[in-house]
């Protein structure tokens, strides 16, 4: 009888703390280790949410405004000492390199010769290649940390399983060194090693949303500064072979 008493004290001893900080202070230390990192991962992962839809929005806020003040008929030369020197967003860095290697072609071509400024190696290409060049950097500039949310989104439903496969593992051997297969006693600590697998489901689901969804918004924005430099060579282009 006495035996009884104590198996079903011990069972709700064991079941007492289910919360999620039960849980966690219970479990072995490597899945603490592992629902550490993984509470880290999630962390950071809202913060780069937070940081690229926040950057992303003032971006495209920027351009909008950029782009008013390029097609209002003012002059080039005004906006690139305004803001093509010093730009302060990619619309404006895409705009200000590809001024500034006109420039040089123009100061070249009144030294040479225009014609010379135009050949296979002329204003244009030299244009484009300045343009091409400025967006793929500010695209890897703005496009920072975007491997991190893809490598959590991948990785770590399966650092959770890790952390509950060596939990399960662990209340086993408890399991068989007590003798006692009752299930109060073999709840916790299975429910310690599942709430491993459940963290690393809640940093990955956030993870592979917001990659999609920004690697989409960063996609739109990319093909916006291309069209914006391709229309901005055209004129270059243009307006050299006038002064030709």
């Amino acid at each position: 009888m006495d035996r009884a008493v104590d198996a079903v004290n011990l069972g709700t001893a064991a079941a007492g703390d289910l919360s999620l900080w039960g849980l966690f202070v219970q479990a072995d230390i490597v899945v603490k280790i592992v629902m550490i990192g993984l509470l880290a991962a999630s962390v950071w992962v809202w913060a780069i949410v937070f940081e690229k839809t926040t950057s992303l929005r003032r971006a495209n806020k920027e351009a909008d405004g950029f782009e008013d003040r390029f097609w209002s008929g003012g002059s080039l030369d005004v906006l690139y000492d305004t803001e093509g020197l010093k730009p302060g967003h990619p619309m404006a860095a895409v705009f200000g390199a590809a001024m500034s290697d006109w420039r040089r072609s123009q100061r070249k071509a009144g030294a040479e010769g225009a014609r010379a400024a135009l050949g296979p190696s002329g204003v244009g290409e030299r244009v484009d290649r300045a343009i091409t060049v400025t967006i793929q950097r500010e695209m890897d500039r703005m496009e920072r940390w975007m491997v991190f949310l893809a490598s959590v989104g991948s990785t770590a439903p399966f650092v959770g399983l890790f952390g509950t496969v060596w939990g399960i593992m662990h209340s086993f051997s408890a399991i068989a060194a007590m003798h006692n297969t009752n299930l109060a006693v073999v709840a916790p600590g299975i429910a310690e090693a599942l709430f491993a697998t459940a963290i690393g489901l809640v940093a990955a689901i956030p993870a592979v949303l917001a990659y999609n969804k920004i690697s989409t918004d960063l996609g739109r924005y990319a093909s916006r500064l291309e069209g914006f430099g391709a229309e901005f060579s055209a004129i270059l282009s243009r307006q050299s072979e006038e002064r030709a």
